[in-house]
């Protein structure tokens, strides 16, 4: 798959024919003269099919999803290209097909990619199903760990989280945070109306609380205003990475990580109270608010519908370039001690089903992008976000752009969902009872156990909960 074919073409052929025929024409009539003629039609004919396989520029091949990051990704690749020799070719997949493009072609001898980045949920299954090379004695050498952020390290990086076993190297570090309508928020006649209904200051809510407050103020159907547009859309993840921030915040949780006990943690009544609370703020959102994915949310926020809206920060150097000032950023609201944020972004995982080779070069590129001076090239990339935490500390990154201080400022309090081999199938049953709670079809406790029983029975068949 990476030489390039030269097919036979007829055309070529009778060409090359007739170029034979002429010179065999004009040759003197000598028996002795016939091998050379014959030599030389027959390299003409090989020529014509295409030659020998010649030496090929060594390339290493990446796939990623389809978004600005993996532009930023190629850009530095053409830059490796030119230190090295080595060409990058980063291919990108549409998000609503990556993942199952990604596992199929694991299923062949060979994958067409030597890197895949992969979402953090994966790496349970490229670890377990030796997918992914495991690179726990070369990260180390190829990147001091104690500079990459440790949240970054464990849900990215490692598996089991927490284990030191690496089989990815950070690429993206993201996160979900909210942005405002900054416009809004400053008007004199709103500041004023707020601080008279609610008797504080409008600001960006700094607890979930203020949010529903906020939200609830910005509430106008008859002048096509809503409060917050949030993520609760059915496709892939989208409503379990905008829920479980408010589930961990009031005290919930999927479950526990060293025994896979779910029963009494995702149904618990924290959790409870959390999809109560988190049902409650749809009526903020704008029409279809219940079900909004990644993109939907950033629609509604765009053409002034939301006061407020919920997404990864890897979305917002667009809304910048759309709106400019009218917008601001803050980061996930808490509850009370706790604050807790959906991880994001993904992880350099080489392919087993590769050359040695291929192994070797997508090492090199991976060790060259993660040192330091690149970092800040990349960090200069459209949601180029690093988990280089003396950059993430650095005044030079945080006034680089208005949402790069919140970011920062998350990583702390980042959290994943399972990253497990079945964390596909504990997803779907996640997204399909949330997705009922949501719509009315089922109460918050009706879900949350069906959510409790069927995951129990996932994780029990897969081996893990004893």
């Amino acid at each position: 798959m990476r030489k390039r074919q030269h097919p036979f073409h007829p055309f070529a052929l009778s060409s090359f024919l007739t170029i034979a025929e002429t010179m065999m024409k004009f040759q003197p009539i000598q028996r002795h003269k016939t091998p050379s003629i014959l030599l030389t039609v027959v390299m003409l004919l090989f020529l014509a099919c295409g030659g020998a396989d010649t030496p090929s520029k060594p390339t290493v091949t990446i796939w990623w999803a389809q978004w600005d990051p993996a532009d930023g990704l190629q850009e530095l690749g053409h830059v490796f290209e030119q230190e090295t020799g080595v060409a990058v070719n980063v291919h990108q997949i549409p998000w609503g097909a990556y993942q199952d493009q990604v596992f199929l072609n694991f299923g062949n001898n060979q994958t067409d990619f030597d890197i895949v980045i992969g979402d953090s949920q994966w790496i349970g299954r490229g670890a377990t199903k030796g997918l992914y090379v495991e690179l726990t004695d070369w990260l180390p050498s190829a990147v001091d760990m104690s500079k990459v952020h440790p949240r970054a390290a464990r849900y990215l990086c490692e598996y089991p989280p927490g284990s030191g076993r690496f089989y990815a190297a950070p690429c993206e570090t993201d996160a979900i945070g909210f942005t405002y309508r900054k416009d809004w928020f400053e008007d004199p006649a709103e500041k004023t109306a707020f601080k008279k209904k609610y008797g504080r200051d409008l600001a960006p809510p700094d607890t979930w609380d203020e949010f529903q407050q906020v939200a609830e103020f910005f509430t106008r159907p008859d002048e096509g205003k809503y409060g917050c547009a949030l993520l609760t859309g059915r496709g892939y993840d989208s409503i379990v990475m905008g829920f479980q921030q408010v589930m961990w915040s009031y005290g919930g949780s999927w479950g526990d990580a060293e025994t896979f006990e779910v029963a009494g943690h995702v149904n618990n009544e924290n959790a409870v109270q959390a999809l109560d609370f988190y049902k409650s703020l749809v009526q903020y959102a704008p029409p279809g608010g219940s079900n909004m994915d990644y993109g939907k949310v950033l629609e509604a926020y765009s053409n002034g519908s939301a006061a407020m809206m919920m997404d990864y920060y890897a979305f917002f150097p667009g809304i910048v370039e759309q709106m400019g000032d009218q917008t601001g950023f803050f980061m996930m609201p808490g509850k009370g001690d706790r604050r807790d944020i959906s991880l994001g972004g993904q992880g350099f995982s080489i392919s087993t089903k590769v050359s040695d080779k291929q192994q070797a070069l997508a090492k090199q590129f991976i060790a060259w992008f993660l040192k330091t001076d690149i970092q800040k090239q990349w960090i200069t990339k459209k949601a180029g976000f690093t988990a280089d935490t003396e950059i993430l500390a650095s005044d030079a990154f945080k006034q680089a752009t208005p949402y790069n201080t919140p970011f920062a400022e998350s990583l702390d309090h980042l959290q994943d969902f399972w990253n497990v081999p079945v964390y596909n199938e504990l997803l779907a049953v996640a997204q399909q009872h949330l997705g009922e709670a949501l719509d009315g079809v089922s109460s918050s406790q009706d879900a949350l156990n069906a959510i409790a029983e069927k995951h129990e029975k996932i994780l029990t068949d897969a081996g893990l909960k004893k």
